[in-house]
C-alpha cells in the first residue's frame, strides 16, 4: 500500500536531509546547490512517490561520478564544471523543475494525467537530463566534435557540438536510466507494496529511451542556435529539453494508449 503523508515526509526529509548534506561535504554541491537539491528531493518524494525519490538521487550519482571522471584533464582544457564540478541552484533548479512539475500533476488525481502511468513521464525527462550530463561530461573528452547543425568541425565544449562518443554516452544513459527505473517504479515498487506509477509491460520503457537520446539532440540543436547566439543559457536550454522531453513522452504515452492501463 502506498505510504501516508506523514509516513512520506518522515522517510523523504531523512533522505533528502542526509544525501544532501553528504552531496554538499563531497563537494558536489554549493550551499544554494544543497537547499534547492533538499526542495526538488522532497517536492518529488512527496508528491510524486519515494521510488521516483531514488531515482533522482542514482542521476545525480551518476551526474557525479560522470563530472569527476578524468577531471583534471577537463581542468587543463577549461571546461569542467565549476571549479571542482560542483553543482549551483541553478544547474540543480534547470533539471529539475521538469521532474517537480510532473510530481505535482502526479498528485492532483487529474483523470488525464493518472499516477498509475505517470511515472514514464517522470523518467523521460530524468532521461534527457541524464543523457544531456554524460554526453557533456564525457564526450567533451573526444576531439572528433561537430557542429549539430552543420556537421562542421568543431573546438571540445562548443555550444551545439557532438561527438560519436558522446552520442553513445547519450544512448546508454538514457539506456540504463529506463531500465533502472522500470525495475524502481514497478519491481521494487511491487515488491515492497508500494503505489505503482508505471505500467506492467516492460515495453514501456521504449519511451523513455527514445525521448532520452532525442532530448539529447534537442539541447545540441539549441546550443548551435539559441545558445551560441546568447539567446538563451545553458540552464535554459537543460530546462527547456527536460520540459520538452517530458511533454513528447506524454504525447507518446497518449498515442500508445498506456493512460487506459
Amino acid at each position: 500500500m502506498a505510504l501516508d503523508l506523514v509516513q512520506s515526509l518522515v522517510i523523504n526529509t531523512v533522505l533528502c536531509g542526509t544525501l544532501s548534506g553528504l552531496a554538499y561535504r563531497r563537494d558536489v554541491l554549493t550551499w544554494d546547490g544543497t537547499l534547492a537539491a533538499f526542495a526538488v528531493g522532497m517536492v518529488i518524494g512527496v508528491l510524486g512517490d519515494v521510488t521516483w525519490l531514488l531515482l533522482l538521487l542514482f542521476f545525480l550519482l551518476s551526474s557525479f561520478l560522470a563530472t569527476r571522471y578524468r577531471f583534471a584533464l577537463k581542468e587543463a582544457m577549461g571546461v569542467q564544471e565549476g571549479e571542482r564540478g560542483e553543482r549551483r541552484a541553478a544547474n540543480v533548479l534547470a533539471n529539475g523543475v521538469a521532474p517537480m512539475a510532473v510530481a505535482v500533476l502526479s498528485s492532483l488525481g487529474l483523470p488525464w494525467f493518472p499516477k498509475e502511468a505517470s511515472g514514464i513521464v517522470f523518467l523521460s525527462a530524468l532521461a534527457v537530463a541524464g543523457a544531456d550530463t554524460l554526453a557533456s561530461e564525457i564526450g567533451i573528452l573526444s576531439r572528433r566534435v561537430y557542429m549539430i547543425t552543420t556537421f562542421e568541425h568543431v573546438s571540445p565544449g562548443t555550444d551545439g557540438g557532438i561527438s560519436p562518443l558522446g552520442q553513445l554516452c547519450a544512448l546508454g544513459a538514457s539506456l540504463y536510466t529506463a531500465v533502472v527505473g522500470w525495475f524502481a517504479l514497478f519491481g521494487l515498487a511491487s515488491a515492497y507494496g508500494l503505489a505503482l506509477t508505471m505500467p506492467a509491460r516492460a515495453s514501456f520503457i521504449s519511451i523513455p529511451i527514445l525521448i532520452g537520446f532525442v532530448g539529447c539532440q534537442v539541447d545540441s540543436v539549441i546550443g548551435a542556435t539559441l545558445e551560441r547566439r546568447k539567446l538563451v543559457s545553458k540552464k535554459t536550454n537543460n530546462l527547456i529539453s527536460t520540459s520538452l522531453g517530458a511533454a513528447l513522452a506524454y504525447a507518446l504515452l497518449v498515442a500508445w494508449g498506456g493512460l487506459t492501463l
